[in-house]
């Protein structure tokens, strides 16, 4: 708990008829003003004035399980914005039941998020669009079953302004049509994956809803066709069509030929789009703020070159991943495009130190850099980067195996404020961590492949970078557990933490692990030092755990099965192969872990087939991804099968001989 928590914790137990005295406008500004989740919860807890508060001024609402969801929609009348995306085994039944349950209570709810939420169906939609008459968004992304009749139910929605569709795979046409003349007011729409909508979906789309200023069709089967009806949009500001195969140049020109309202364009992954397609593009538009050309392009001419220069003033982002360049290249970039604050170059062959030297030179405002498997560039071209971007927040150099912590010293000296570094197989040593650690404002460090990393390392980075979020040391092999012990007595705040193949870490480190409150993601794959008893240190004190990594940590068994089931109560994503856990573990994990949602379990040798036949039944209706060995397809129950899909469980089938011992 925080100070200032820890202080209305004492003002509420000394005083409580004090704090109860005060408005619930005064109470809720001072709920607003914890940024803990766990402080907010400490005082409501001890005090009746400011639950009261807080029901009454809660805007947002995360719901992890179904059963207390009709008594919070109740709890909180004030809600705005709902977040059913992690609400395991919610179905159309228990939506309806928790919507009609809440009353008038919904009556302000702006903005739902269904992502995942494979069990609703059309009926648990429209109960919920009728009870939310101020409904702007939705999410159903990932919703792999929804199809016509579910969209259909949003039409009702007339107020819509924003909707996510991606991976929405049985959406056609028709379903598009639906909810494009029911909501003419739409703003922000993302049919991401929706293979099944064509060209007529997206000329109607274009017809029916004039204020469109978002539009994703990324991995459509679209044409030229659609960019045509695209271009009458005359608010467009985004447009993403990644990976649309059938979308050309002279869908480009056709694009062209609209309003110059566009801020944002993606063509990456685009095969048959070349420079003097975007040339054409970008004629006109005066407005571009960033453009995405990954993995598209093999070349790039004068013309694009000389219209890029039309953009000086106005162009921040370009990501030119995949690409042949050239010194030349980079430094007429730099001359056409001097106010970019991201470039992105990864796997960009023929980038030098002299052409990153001459892109910054003259593009001093860049915040980000993507240099990965750039690796050609040397010390000199991180000596030009700390001279010319004081202001530098994120540096991707993963496989620039040429660096040294030469180069990073100048980087930590003189760019204060960066927040994000990957090092990933650069083969830095303890030194550049020692320079590293100037950088307080850091929150991401990637230094995975980075064997030469040791404790002595991880200390310096801990003893002043007490903002860090995340770090990966991926197959750094000579982390200890007295590593462990020192990053956590510095970076209190990890959230995400990736130690897979850090075999030298123990029991003992994963103790001193269980004092990180804030995590939420831990990868400990094949640390086969570990038991059932490190296992139970993090499910004891990581309370904020959602992702869990142990395959082929080989000697954690049933223990820390068990320990999981009682404490990790929060956890959602599990990767458990190749771990000596028997059926009876097994089952009372999945029957206990009520958010657990995304399980990986290929060769349990010591499950039984009853043991998964059982442990599988007490899971049914929560699981949305499994994992399992290919053999397990023809002896467990068909209806235990079938009963998985239709709750919309998908399930991947390993193709790896069975094994598993009496």
């Amino acid at each position: 708990m925080s100070r200032q928590a820890q202080k209305l914790d004492s003002a509420a137990g000394d005083g409580a008829v004090g704090i109860g005295v005060l408005s619930l406008d005064l109470l809720g500004q001072v709920l607003h003003g914890l940024w803990e989740p766990r402080d907010r919860k400490a005082c409501r807890l001890v005090s009746r004035a400011f639950e009261r508060a807080e029901a009454a001024h809660r805007r947002a609402l995360r719901v992890l399980r179904r059963e207390p969801l009709p008594r919070l929609l109740r709890a909180f009348p004030a809600l705005e914005l709902l977040d059913l995306s992690a609400c395991a085994s919610l179905d159309d039944a228990s939506l309806a039941a928790a919507v009609a349950g809440a009353g008038g209570g919904l009556a302000g709810l702006r903005s739902v998020c269904l992502a995942r939420a494979n069990g609703v169906g059309w009926r648990g939609l429209e109960a919920l669009v009728a009870a939310c008459p101020k409904l702007e968004a939705v999410d159903l992304s990932h919703c792999v079953s929804a199809g016509d009749r579910e969209v259909a139910a949003l039409a009702a929605a007339a107020g819509l302004r924003e909707l996510r569709l991606d991976k929405c795979l049985a959406v056609t046409d028709m379903g598009l049509a639906k909810v494009v003349v029911g909501c003419p007011r739409l703003e922000k729409l993302s049919l991401k994956w929706c293979r099944e909508i064509s060209d007529i979906g997206i000329d109607l789309l274009a017809k029916k809803c004039p204020e469109l200023r978002s539009l994703n069709i990324s991995y459509l089967k679209v044409g030229n066709g659609s960019l045509r009806s695209i271009s009458s949009l005359e608010r467009l500001e985004e447009l993403a069509m990644v990976c649309c195969s059938c979308i050309d140049d002279e869908g480009l020109e056709l694009l062209s030929k609209g309003s110059d309202s566009l801020q944002s364009v993606d063509v990456s992954r685009c095969d048959h789009v070349t420079s003097e397609g975007l040339a054409s593009l970008i004629d006109g538009r005066n407005f571009l703020q960033k453009l995405y050309a990954a993995d598209c392009l093999h070349e790039i001419g004068q013309r694009f070159l000389s219209k890029l220069a039309t953009l000086k003033e106005t162009l921040t982002l370009l990501k030119l991943d995949g690409l042949e360049v050239s010194d030349s290249l980079l430094q007429a970039i730099g001359e056409s495009c001097n106010k970019l604050v991201e470039i992105g170059l990864s796997k960009c062959s023929g980038v030098t130190d002299e052409g990153i030297s001459s892109l910054v030179a003259q593009c001093s405002d860049l915040r980000t850099i993507d240099l990965t498997c750039c690796n050609l560039i040397t010390n000199n071209a991180l000596d030009s980067i700390a001279d010319n971007c004081k202001m530098l927040e994120c540096l991707r150099l993963e496989s620039c195996s040429l660096i040294n912590e030469k180069g990073l010293k100048r980087i930590a000296t003189c760019c204060p404020n960066l927040k994000e570094i990957d090092l990933t197989d650069c083969g830095v040593d303890d030194a550049a961590l020692e320079h590293l650690a100037k950088c307080s404002e850091l929150r991401i460090l990637k230094l995975g492949l980075c064997s030469s990393i040791s404790d002595k390392g991880i200390a310096f980075i801990s003893s002043k970078c007490g903002k860090l979020v995340e770090l990966d040391l991926y197959r750094c092999n000579s982390i200890t557990d007295d590593g462990l012990a020192a990053l956590v007595n510095g970076c209190k705040r990890i959230k995400l933490l990736n130690l897979c193949y850090c075999n030298k870490i123990t029991d003992t480190g994963l103790g001193h692990l269980g004092s990180l409150e804030e995590l939420t993601n831990l990868e400990l794959r094949c640390l086969f030092r570990i038991t059932g008893i490190g296992i139970s240190s993090v499910a004891i004190g990581c309370k904020s755990l959602i992702e869990l990594d142990l395959k082929r940590c080989y000697s954690v068994d049933d223990a820390g099965l068990w320990a999981l089931a009682r404490y990790a109560l929060n956890l959602r994503q599990l990767t458990i192969s190749y771990c000596q856990v028997t059926g009876l573990g097994l089952c009372h994990l999945l029957s206990s872990l009520r958010c657990l949602q995304d399980i990986k379990m290929v060769h349990l040798s010591w499950v039984s087939i009853e043991g998964f036949e059982l442990a599988l039944r007490a899971a049914c209706g929560r699981l949305k991804k499994l994992k399992m060995l290919c053999g397990l397809k023809t002896v467990l129950s068909p209806e235990l099968l079938q009963m998985l899909q239709a709750c919309g469980c998908r399930i991947r089938w390993v193709n790896k001989p069975l094994v598993y011992k009496d």
